[in-house]
């Protein structure tokens, strides 16, 4: 089974938190994740991102493919 990396929903009702998460394509959305990589919460102006790059590249080099989000996130992320 493939690997993925994509974020995962927390928080109350009508106000999600974040999770980026590296996870099996498989498993259902909020499942059990293999390793947590940082989190993003869209509630703060401006959007507050945290994302361990080193760990994204780790999982990128085992064979991870990222979400669409996620990819946009890192841009956010790296400036």
């Amino acid at each position: 089974m493939s690997v993925k990396i994509r974020l995962t929903r927390s928080g109350c009702k009508k106000l999600p938190f974040y999770r980026v998460v590296a996870i099996n394509s498989g498993t259902r959305r909020d499942g059990r994740p293999l390793e947590f990589l940082g989190y993003y919460n869209p509630h703060t102006k401006p959007a507050e991102v945290k994302i361990e790059a080193d760990k994204v590249e780790a999982w990128i080099k085992k064979g991870a493919q990222l979400s669409d989000t996620v990819k946009s996130l890192l841009k956010i992320n790296s400036k």
